[in-house]
């Protein structure tokens, strides 16, 4: 959490952007039948994701 706090603005809707894209990658494999390597990176993007966004909505007020 502090890590993504010491992040600017800029580069935090990046990285937010680079797991939103992640996700949607791993979700269209696991939907055409394939296997994933790491099924538990689905969860771990998902709560990275969530913590991003808690980060710019508590700077935003």
């Amino acid at each position: 959490m502090d890590e993504i706090r010491d992040l600017d603005t800029g580069e935090r809707q990046e990285r937010l952007q680079e797991l939103r894209t992640e996700l949607i990658k791993i979700k269209t494999m696991i939907r055409a039948g394939g296997s994933v390597e790491n099924p538990g990176r689905v969860k771990a993007i998902k709560k990275t994701i969530a913590r991003i966004l808690t980060v710019i909505n508590e700077e935003g007020q």
